[in-house]
């Protein structure tokens, strides 16, 4: 298992929509199981109500970890997507 701590810069959190694209790119990665860590819980990131549930926040501090097949292609393709939402 490997894992990455990322923060959110988006202004408007984590919603819906940039959501669902990770969700998206997460099951994308068949073999691999993503979890997405706040300070107060972590969730299955294949799970569409899971993350949303997290509330997650500009400025909120995640941790991204990976168990499965090519962990470190996963982890830094979910770290670099979580960078690069901008709204």
């Amino acid at each position: 298992m490997v894992s990455a701590k990322v923060v959110l810069s988006a202004p408007t959190g984590l919603h819906a929509r940039p959501a669902g694209e990770l969700v998206k790119l997460v099951k994308g990665f068949e073999g691999s199981t993503v979890r997405i860590s706040t300070p107060a819980r972590s969730v299955n990131a294949a799970s569409m109500l899971s993350v949303l549930s997290l509330g997650i926040k500009q400025g909120t501090e995640l941790e991204v970890s990976v168990e499965g097949g090519d962990e470190a292609a996963v982890l830094d393709a979910v770290v670099s997507f979580i960078e690069s939402v901008r709204e």
